[in-house]
């Protein structure tokens, strides 16, 4: 009989959330660098929870051993609730494209005044309320909201598996 190698659950759904919301943030470059989809100002504040969670993240897998436990526990609730931010905001986002509320004036003002030969170096600005892609009636806001609740839950299995492993010590 062959032996078998145990992983811990709390570092495999850790590592991955982490591997989620990388892959996650890389398409969401991916879809603007070679897509030419222009992010409005949800989506570059949806991108916020990933430019905070996963260094964090990345810190906390890289020293898990060496973390005291009550340190590793405050930081993956950081985690945890700065993705559970993410997924807010990514369903307020999409709730603004089904037009169930409206957007913040950022994505809907009329902007500043502007003469016609400031035309010329304008780069384009996307409404929030507006849908550039959409893969199985879902817009990437609401695929962001889903991927980011997805990633709360294998942080928050992380935590309870941690906890669990601990109480039986």
């Amino acid at each position: 009989m062959a032996a078998t190698v145990s992983r811990p659950l709390d570092k495999i759904a850790a590592g991955l959330a982490f591997l989620l919301g990388l892959v996650t943030i890389a398409a969401a470059w991916g879809t603007q660098v070679i897509g030419g989809l222009v992010p409005c100002e949800l989506c570059l504040e949806q991108r916020l929870s990933y430019y905070y969670g996963l260094p964090l993240l990345l810190l906390v897998l890289a020293l898990w051993n060496r973390l005291p436990l009550t340190v590793w526990y405050v930081a993956m609730a950081i985690v945890a609730t700065i993705f559970a931010w993410g997924t807010y905001m990514g369903a307020f986002h999409a709730g603004v494209e089904w037009g169930f509320w409206p957007g913040p004036t950022a994505c809907t003002g009329i902007g500043e005044a502007m003469d016609f030969n400031s035309l010329n170096s304008m780069t384009p600005v996307i409404g929030c309320d507006v849908v550039q892609f959409r893969f199985l009636g879902i817009s990437l806001a609401g695929y962001n909201a889903l991927i980011s609740l997805a990633i709360v839950g294998l942080l928050l299995v992380s935590i309870a598996a941690q906890m669990r492993h601990n109480r039986v010590r």
